[in-house]
């Protein structure tokens, strides 16, 4: 199973983390308490809207950046799984085989079989406003 919260606290650990912050840092300037903080990044914990958005504040970084990363990792998570069950959804059929050809699926060594990992493309995608 797919777990939100668990995505969503990976985005924020890896904003932090490129950043050089400490959990200290960001939990001080986002006025939460670093345990609350660090159960975020860890998906012990949901993250409500106002604490979202206070910890964005602090990382300096749109939440619409931080939730359009959780969506696309979201997104090849759901892919994953479809792939390690055999059964891909109708919507999401035309976008495998583009898919296929540009990562690779493999079974990650030591871990079951239902856990796969999907190597992403490497290239930049620029998008363009309307």
């Amino acid at each position: 199973m797919i777990l939100l919260r668990r995505l969503l606290g990976d985005v924020l650990r890896r904003q932090r983390q490129r950043q050089g912050r400490t959990l200290r840092e960001v939990s001080s300037s986002a006025r939460v308490s670093l345990g609350y903080l660090s159960e975020v990044e860890r998906g012990q914990k949901e993250a409500s809207s106002e604490l979202l958005s206070s910890i964005c504040d602090a990382l300096e970084v749109r939440m619409s950046e931080v939730m359009r990363e959780v969506s696309d990792e979201l997104a090849l998570a759901e892919l994953a799984e479809s792939a390690a069950s055999d059964t891909v959804p109708a919507p999401m059929r035309s976008m495998l085989n583009p898919i296929e050809r540009m990562t690779s699926v493999t079974s990650v060594t030591g871990v079951p079989d239902e856990r796969v990992t999907i190597k992403a493309p490497t290239e930049a995608v620029d998008v363009v406003a309307a």
